[in-house]
């Protein structure tokens, strides 16, 4: 026998001992160092020269060969060979439906199937790759065409095995290493490579699987994993709500709940505080990353019960698929997280894929967040203040101020896009304190030039990170001293979230702005928290039904939902209710009827300039 020269290795399972079919030529070859390699060559009875078999059984493979068309998937079941040649011209046309069946076998579905097509039917190269094939070879035969195309077959299959063991020596490695850290043999006791509560890989040790994923990929192309980044909605308000201990025993009850979702060559892990991540080992199906994203919000969705709190979260999720030509499991992941952002701008409780365009949003973000820094150090922006009025006598009773940020280039630009950017940098607090100041002078300022009287009040927001702030009681001292506006006109708003962040400092915080005669609101009731019940516990004096309750309303009986309910309770504590975001004549009767004792929107005015707002204000307009 010639000697064969192999630059790579295969590792084919041994043959099934029994008796041959008497028609089956077998090249019996000893075993060699580099392991045996093994065709299965099904052909045509007649013959061909040079013989497909000659030219590999000269090439030193082990070639098992049949004629017989219906004993190809049987023997491909016994042998399990490494690669499996196939005659397309079978008779009665069996050929495609053989191809068929074998990927469609479980253990079958990865050998690489080569078409033996005849010159004279080019028609057939299509035909093959819709059934799977991986190539073809043209009879007859050209001896370096038929080796090129065979070894390069079995080189790929080399290199899909060669990096399956490099994956199973790096997650090897990695045990390893974490067994041979101190107290390593204990996930519990391990937070460097596991979480100590839920158990699950941290992101160390999660990044390390996508690196090994991704080596994978640059060696086979079709492989198709998938990144998701999960976070939890309003985390935070529920775990200084209902305790720590709640929340840790709410995340560990959220992996529960997504781990049986997964199949065994998946991995979760969790990334730190809410949030997680899922490594899909191979999609597959084009939509299998869908389909378990919509299965994690379903079964998040359902209430978690824990010591005695029916508990309701949202997810968002973000998902990036391998298909990319990513370097380093960094950027696999941060696309994942990018994508997870959107998902939470545009709603949250859903999943978002990842998009290049992304890249644009970030840069945008960034840009918007650099502009945002400098104006605030150049001052660009401005207060413009939107009417409150009675619904009972139908008057001006003071005004919301709202900030506004004319741009030098965008010109103005929404609160909606800057605003988050500045909770999430931070520079909220300066932006809320420059609203203070800004209201609490101007409000003086019409009061000294007599244009408004004593009685009308200004309204300001602020947000959770100010309302958190140790300085906050003597900042707003400060500014009332130098102001020298009557507490009594001013109306500060805040969020549910922002109390319920920290109930027991925030009634603290709230006690002494009653104190000081600081009228209180809860700004957009309904959207967060949606209960009555926390009421009692602090000193407020207003609430303020959220706008998307109001924009319901249409004249029918049948659309007033929770406003009744809410307008009742709050009179029944002895706070007053705001409507916000009145449009039309029958909003309006119908709060009338309903007893809410004020309200603003556009049927009243839009957000105006100082000199406008007084202008509206001198025209005494009612309603």
């Amino acid at each position: 026998m010639k000697d064969a020269h192999f630059p790579f290795q295969l590792n084919s399972p041994p043959m099934n001992s029994g008796e041959t079919h008497p028609r089956i030529q077998r090249c019996d070859r000893q075993a060699y160092s580099h392991g045996r390699i093994e065709i299965l060559s099904v052909e045509v009875a007649k013959n061909r020269s040079p013989s497909l078999y000659q030219i590999l059984e000269d090439r030193g493979y082990r070639v098992t060969a049949t004629t017989e068309g219906e004993l190809a998937l049987s023997l491909a079941q016994e042998l399990v060979p490494d690669l499996i040649l196939l005659a397309v011209d079978l008779p009665d046309s069996k050929s495609y439906e053989i191809c068929r069946q074998l990927k469609e076998d479980i253990a079958l579905k990865d050998i690489p199937v080569l078409f033996v097509i005849p010159a004279s039917e080019p028609a057939s190269k299509s035909a093959i790759f819709e059934v799977g094939a991986a190539d073809y070879l043209l009879a007859p035969f050209e001896v370096r065409e038929v080796l090129s195309r065979v070894d390069r077959q079995l080189e790929l299959i080399a290199a899909k095995r060669e990096i399956m063991q490099l994956n199973i020596r790096l997650y090897e490695q990695v045990d390893r290493r974490a067994q041979r850290l101190p107290w390593g043999r204990d996930r519990r006791l391990n937070p460097s490579i596991f979480d100590p509560l839920t158990q699950l890989p941290m992101r160390l040790m999660f990044l390390e699987y996508l690196e090994a994923a991704l080596g994978r990929k640059r060696i086979d192309p079709a492989y198709s994993p998938a990144v998701l980044f999960l976070e939890c909605d309003r985390f935070k308000v529920l775990n200084n709500s209902f305790g720590h201990d709640v929340g840790d025993r709410l995340l560990v009850e959220i992996a529960r709940r997504i781990q049986p979702l997964l199949t065994q060559n998946d991995v979760m892990a969790r990334l730190g505080g809410d949030e997680f991540a899922l490594f899909l080992d191979d999609l597959q199906a084009g939509d299998r990353f869908s389909a378990i994203a919509d299965r994690i919000l379903e079964v998040l969705a359902q209430p978690f019960l824990i010591q005695g709190y029916e508990i309701f979260i949202h997810t968002s999720i973000g998902i990036a698929i391998g298909d990319r030509d990513y370097q380093r499991a960094e950027h696999w992941l941060r696309d994942a997280d990018t994508a997870m952002f959107r998902a939470k701008s545009l709603g949250k409780g859903r999943y978002q894929l990842f998009d290049p365009s992304m890249y644009a949003s970030a840069l945008q973000f960034l840009q918007l967040e650099a502009d945002l820094r400098h104006a605030i150090e150049r001052n660009e922006f401005q207060l413009y203040y939107q009417p409150i009025v009675s619904l009972t006598t139908g008057k001006i009773v003071g005004f919301e101020a709202l900030l506004r940020w004319p741009h030098p280039t965008r010109g103005l630009v929404s609160p909606v896009e800057f605003i988050p950017i500045a909770e999430e940098t931070g520079s909220i607090v300066a932006l809320d304190r420059w609203v203070l100041r800004e209201a609490c002078q101007q409000l003086s300022q019409w009061q000294t030039e007599g244009l408004i009287d004593e009685k009308i009040a200004v309204s300001v927001n602020f947000s959770a990170r100010q309302f958190s702030q140790p300085d906050l009681i003597e900042y707003i001292d400060r500014i009332l001293t130098e102001t020298q506006l009557d507490p009594r006109c001013l109306k500060l708003e805040i969020t549910e979230s922002a109390i319920m962040e920290n109930t027991e400092s925030a009634a603290a915080i709230l006690r002494q702005l009653r104190d000081r005669h600081i009228h209180l609101s809860i700004d957009d009731f309904g959207t967060g928290y949606s209960s009555l019940s926390y009421l009692h516990h602090f000193p407020v004096d207003t609430i303020k039904v959220d706008k998307s309750f109001v924009q319901r309303l249409d004249g029918s009986p049948h659309n007033l939902g929770l406003i009744p309910a809410i307008i009742s309770i709050a009179q029944t504590m002895g706070m007053s209710v705001i409507a916000e975001g009145i449009e039309t004549v029958e909003q309006l009767t119908q709060l009338r009827a309903l007893k809410c004792n004020y309200s603003q929107g556009f049927l009243f005015s839009q957000p105006l300039k100082a000199q406008e707002a007084i202008a509206l204000l001198t025209m005494a307009p009612q309603w």
